[in-house]
């Protein structure tokens, strides 16, 4: 096919990528793998532990041992694969107002009334109306004036658990966490992944989204609806073809 005529190979794109949605139609999004299923482990490098180390009976005997599992041993995420809570509760709002306006006015005016009878002698050549007692008169005028606003708000809250897979030299702990709901034909994801310190964490092994360096919090879906709430293919590709 030529490509002198871009239009066939356009109709031909669009066409084959509507053949591979309708492959979906009547079908539950599906949802990602996880690290149970064999599909996810025949894919996945070697990450995080398998295996838990085996523990004695007599490590937890004492209410006051130093172990995780003890009353008062320290359940903090503090190693791979450890499990936190991350709490996001983003209550944003910024407003921003400019107001700008400049105005300037300039006049010149110049002229030769007398000098030695020269403009009168120069005078008499010029065209009716003319005179060198006004021979040069300059106005100019600008304006500007520019306004601008900024409003915003955003609002989230959700919690979702992260795992720790994997620790920095300086002891900072890299975190990663998803978590996906479908209902009927809606899939609804959220994904956290960042690097937190061991001491931000709480008690209750807990961290706020804002104590997460380089946080990226992505909360979204696919499915029915959000393929509804999004532009045709060909729509698409006219708004990037079409110069108007």
């Amino acid at each position: 096919m030529s490509l002198k005529h871009p239009i066939p190979l356009i109709a031909l794109l669009m066409l084959a990528a509507g053949c591979a949605k309708l492959e979906n139609v009547g079908k539950v999004p599906p949802l990602s793998l996880t690290q149970d299923s064999d599909e996810y482990n025949a894919m996945a490098s070697p990450g995080l532990p398998r295996q838990v180390e085996h523990m004695r009976s007599t490590d937890t005997a004492s209410l006051w041992s130093a172990g995780r599992r003890s009353l008062l041993g320290d359940r903090r995420a503090v190693q791979r694969g450890d499990i936190l809570t991350v709490v996001i509760e983003i209550d944003d709002k910024a407003e921003i107002s400019n107001s700008t306006a400049r105005t300037r006015k300039g006049s010149e005016k110049a002229g030769l009334p007398n000098l030695l009878g020269i403009p009168q002698r120069i005078n008499e050549k010029l065209p009716d109306g003319a005179t060198m007692d006004n021979a040069f008169e300059s106005h100019s005028t600008s304006t500007f004036s520019g306004d601008g606003s900024v409003r915003r708000k955003e609002k989230l809250t959700l919690r979702v658990a992260a795992t720790v897979i994997g620790v920095l030299p300086n002891g900072v702990l890299a975190i990663q966490g998803s978590q996906e709901v479908r209902v009927n034909f809606e899939i609804r994801e959220l994904l956290v992944t960042g690097y937190v310190r061991p001491e931000d964490i709480s008690r209750q092994n807990q961290i706020t989204y804002d104590k997460i360096a380089s946080a990226r919090i992505s909360y979204g879906g696919r499915g029915q609806i959000s393929d509804v709430q999004q532009p045709r293919y060909g729509q698409q590709a006219a708004d990037i073809l079409l110069p108007f």
